[in-house]
């Protein structure tokens, strides 16, 4: 709700229905979904969304991370050992990305955590410290997630592709309360990338192929091309 270029998008409801309700309705379309809820410190996003018919946990307004509120959110519904964390303000998050990565979470049950990347769309992109970027190791794990313009083409025609980090996460659940307890590591204070207090303690991240990166509501024109698109639907 606090948002600085855009403070109350979660419940901004020009398409007729709030944001979040939105975002829960696609992750509540993943055949991998046994359940879905929103995890919020702030009853008004809570009372939007038992409005539309969904599930809302209450929080702590201290969680540190979105991590750490979903960790909290999870010990409150117990039951699946897989769970997935998806960004409240992506309302165009598919489906078919979330199944791909719980899918292959599933078959690999040595891997603790896992994400999403897609190819990087334009060189802006590839510059811009608002896109994180990722690089892999040969199995697919990730080696680092950086701002910066990853992995450095020291000269042209560099084999190693760009990829862009799409912020979804699955976590097994005996996971995921622990790493909800580390401490802030000094790389996810520098890069402001929570992803990274996993890695620098010598945990793997899968990285699983996304069609695409969904569009991300960040500021007033993100939201009014938003309703566009719903509208032309």
């Amino acid at each position: 709700m606090g948002a600085a270029r855009l403070p109350g998008k979660p419940l901004l409801a020009e398409t007729g229905k709030p944001l979040v309700v939105h975002t829960l309705e696609a992750a509540s379309a993943a055949r991998c979904a046994a359940r879905v809820a929103v995890a919020t410190d702030d009853p008004r996003i809570a009372s939007a969304v038992r409005a539309a018919g969904g599930e809302a946990v209450m929080t702590s307004p201290d969680c540190r991370s979105g991590t750490d509120r979903v960790a909290e959110a999870a010990r409150a519904l117990p039951g699946e050992d897989l769970v997935l964390n998806v960004q409240g303000d992506e309302p165009e998050i598919a489906a078919a990305d979330l199944d791909r990565l719980a899918d292959a979470m599933e078959a690999d049950p040595g891997i603790p955590m896992g994400t999403l990347a897609c190819p990087l769309a334009s060189e802006e992109e590839f510059r811009s410290p608002s896109v994180v970027k990722v690089v892999l190791d040969a199995s697919g794990c990730a080696l680092y997630f950086s701002r910066a313009p990853i992995p450095f083409p020291r000269d042209a025609g560099g084999a190693a592709p760009a990829l862009r980090h799409v912020g979804v996460y699955a976590f097994r659940r005996a996971f995921l309360d622990g790493f909800a307890s580390l401490p802030q590591t000094p790389l996810e204070r520098t890069e402001m990338l929570e992803q990274l207090r996993a890695l620098e303690n010598g945990h793997r991240i899968r990285v699983v192929p996304a069609d695409r990166a969904p569009p991300g509501i960040d500021t007033r024109e993100d939201y009014e091309a938003f309703v566009r698109r719903r509208r032309e639907r």
